[in-house]
């Protein structure tokens, strides 16, 4: 039997992610994502040395896309 399959939009868990740049596992923490204008809090993977944000294809293809198309369509 396989592991259970987390929704797609769902970030993957800090643990496995390391920063290609300091080499360092990344940790959640609160950054501002913006567009058109518009800023949100989010938590996110983020790199505790150099400050690079992940941001995964499917959390961008999925959660983040459906912002930008209320945004749009306001």
């Amino acid at each position: 039997m396989s592991a259970p399959v987390p929704p797609k939009d769902e970030v993957p868990d800090t643990d496995d992610l390391i920063c290609a740049r300091c080499d360092v596992p990344l940790t959640m923490g609160k950054v501002l994502a913006s567009y058109m204008g518009q800023t949100f809090p989010v938590e996110l993977p983020v790199c505790p040395s150099c400050g690079f944000v992940y941001v995964s294809e499917e959390l961008a293809a999925g959660r983040m896309l459906k912002v930008e198309q209320a945004l749009e369509d306001k």
